[in-house]
């Protein structure tokens, strides 16, 4: 009897230890899980290709930045083929249908698109918005600039991400008053949700296909939705990127009318002189992955994205002005999430409308956010905090 009761304590004794082991192993496993998840939170991005077309025969990166490093100026006057500027330029800006400048930045051809490369039937083409046409162009040189086979990614979740806010194609075919423009084709040619969703359909991809319009940050957003898609495990690589064309004069002469755009074409931001912004139309699109998966990939990184951050105004003084305090809350979690502090940061890309309100209340927020606690400088003479000449 004693003996038996000895056995059956034993076996209890090792039932609990192996009930621990596993209750162990559980805890192991799932905080392993719960920073694994943590981590590809707050992973940072690769870029690992881009493809561009811009204004100043910008055609890929590497004539963007020959653009750049020169100092070249890519503005300039508005195309014979785009509108008649004579007949719609006029200094006063309350002129209606009028416009205060003669001056843009666009692409040198917009026309022109290989429609049998993208298995694309000819009179589909002509009904589609040239803004689709680019974007399908661009998006594949990005994928090719990357090291990747668009032909490849069939059948992967790979997500698209597009900025995209006109419709100048729409309103050139209204005004014609042309019933016959309005074919099977039409529909899909203009919508905006088609633009994204034609990338994802010609290359099969099957991770989230997103157009969204926020008006000037349209292609930062869509960066940022595709940062935290990457993060989320909704898709493995993503495209993200933007598309502006101008085809039509009344957008510009809206902005003319209240007006938002320097008559001299120049955007003289953070000046005296400053009296608006030029337009200008272009589309780019980046290659992202999370840096693991670039790194265990091979890819070539060509930057790291390790924070984004997205909010608005709220109840400002009107529905276009800008705030200020919005604007330093949102800089300020941009850094949080990208675990960098503010003296650690070189450079800074500001909106720079050219505006009389846009441009104080900018200047303030980056400096009420990045002006301070920076490193002593000598300039001219004088000892200032850095960032603040």
């Amino acid at each position: 009897m004693k003996a038996d009761l000895l056995m059956e304590k034993e076996k209890n004794k090792t039932a609990e230890s192996s009930l621990l082991k596993q209750a162990f192993l559980a805890v192991q496993e799932m905080q392993a899980k719960l920073e694994a998840a943590e981590r590809r939170s707050v992973e940072p991005i690769a870029v690992i290709g881009m493809g561009c077309r811009f204004p100043g025969g910008v055609v890929d990166g590497e004539t963007f930045w020959n653009l750049l490093h020169e100092g070249r100026d890519a503005i300039s006057p508005v195309p014979s083929d785009r509108w008649d500027i004579d007949a719609y330029y006029d200094p006063d800006p309350d002129k209606p249908g009028k416009m205060v400048t003669r001056w843009g930045g666009f692409l040198d051809q917009v026309d022109g698109f290989d429609a049998r490369f993208f298995e694309i039937a000819p009179r589909e083409a002509a009904s589609m918005d040239p803004q689709q046409r680019l974007v399908l162009e661009v998006a594949w040189e990005a994928l090719e600039n990357a090291g990747h086979a668009p032909a490849a990614l069939h059948g992967t979740k790979s997500g698209v991400f597009l900025g995209i806010a006109s419709s100048d194609y729409s309103q050139l075919n209204a005004a014609t008053g042309d019933v016959e423009l309005l074919d099977a084709h039409y529909a899909s040619g203009v919508a905006h949700s088609i633009a994204a969703g034609r990338i994802s359909y010609l290359l099969g991809l099957e991770g989230p296909s997103i157009s969204l319009d926020t008006a000037c940050s349209s292609s930062l957003v869509a960066v940022h939705l595709a940062c935290q898609s990457l993060r989320a495990g909704d898709c493995n690589l993503a495209l993200a990127g933007g598309v502006n064309l101008m085809l039509a004069p009344e957008t510009t002469a809206l902005l003319s009318r209240v007006r938002m755009l320097a008559p001299d074409g120049r955007c003289k931001t953070f000046d005296d002189s400053a009296d608006g912004f030029v337009r200008g139309e272009g589309c780019g699109f980046i290659v992202l992955k999370s840096l693991s998966q670039a790194q265990a990939d091979g890819d070539r990184i060509l930057a790291v994205i390790r924070g984004t951050a997205v909010n608005q105004d709220g109840a400002s003084s009107s529905l276009t002005a800008p705030n200020g305090p919005a604007q330093v809350s949102l800089m300020r979690q941009a850094l949080a999430n990208a675990g960098v502090s503010p003296g650690q940061v070189a450079y800074i890309e500001a909106h720079g409308t050219g505006t009389a309100r846009g441009d104080p209340s900018e200047g303030q927020a980056r400096f009420a956010v990045y002006g301070t606690d920076r490193p002593a400088v000598k300039l001219g003479g004088s000892v200032h905090p850095s960032g603040r000449s």
